[in-house]
């Protein structure tokens, strides 16, 4: 295993569902320091695609290194393991608890000695309160309801659970899809701060300016198939929004209604 590999490495992926061919032979890097993000519109296998970077399926053929290692993952949990944390559109959060029960949520911190042994809540709040003051989000009362934070602070949340834990990548699901322009800008802002720190990121999302925001290098997907990986320098933000959306089609569909008018 090298230090100097990247972080995750797919080669030749792909994936069926019986007879329907999800992915078509994806390749794509994710490195130290970086934000890869991975545009592509309904369809494209955007979904397939982490959810078998995930764990949650395994590729048919193809092979899959987490730092220089070749990985077979048969659950998240073992995705998790090896650093690769998600974070998904619906956040896996339940309003109704507390920030901390929530940013704590399964790896909660015992104390004492069986059969006394409880949770340590007052650790559980400190370290939320912290956490979360980290990222500039001040959290008045961590035991408040997730449900009282805006879309964009439990995006956050969500985020800094991830980091706190250990992932070394964290994939990021459509994460500002749902939110206003100034929750947008946070997340935005959050996720240029864990790539300080040296995690990679990917970051799904449909609107390429969010991507170019923040992206280094993009992969855009069509039906299953990668359409090429661009590094910032190489690709202007309109043509990655014509490749995305399907360029040539979409001008002949424009030149077609100009002619009806």
């Amino acid at each position: 295993m090298s230090s100097q590999a990247p972080l995750i490495d797919v080669r030749d992926v792909v994936k069926h569902f019986g007879s329907v061919i999800a992915l078509s032979g994806i390749s794509m890097t994710v490195n130290r320091g970086e934000v890869m993000c991975l545009l592509g519109d309904n369809g494209a296998g955007k979904s397939t695609l982490i959810k078998t970077l995930s764990g949650v399926h395994r590729p048919t053929t193809g092979e899959y290194y987490v730092e220089g290692k070749l990985v077979d993952f048969t659950s998240p949990r073992d995705a998790l393991d090896a650093g690769i944390a998600t974070v998904y559109q619906d956040l896996a959060m339940i309003p109704l608890m507390s920030v901390t029960r929530n940013f704590f949520m399964g790896r909660e911190p015992m104390k004492g000695v069986w059969p006394f042994r409880y949770v340590d809540f007052d650790h559980c709040a400190e370290v939320t309160r912290e956490e979360m003051h980290r990222i500039g989000i001040d959290v008045r009362d961590p035991n408040q309801a997730v449900g009282t934070l805006s879309g964009g602070e439990r995006q956050c949340v969500a985020i800094a659970r991830a980091v706190y834990f250990g992932a070394k990548v964290l994939i990021l699901d459509e994460p500002t899809s749902a939110l206003g322009v100034a929750q947008t800008s946070m997340v935005l802002k959050y996720i240029h701060q864990v790539r300080q720190k040296g995690l990679g990121v990917i970051f799904i999302t449909h609107n390429v300016r969010h991507a170019y925001a923040v992206g280094d290098r993009f992969t855009v997907l069509n039906r299953g198939k990668t359409l090429g990986t661009y590094g910032k320098s190489e690709i202007a933000i309109d043509e990655l929004q014509n490749l995305m959306a399907g360029g040539k089609e979409l001008q002949a569909v424009s030149e077609e209604l100009g002619g009806m008018v």
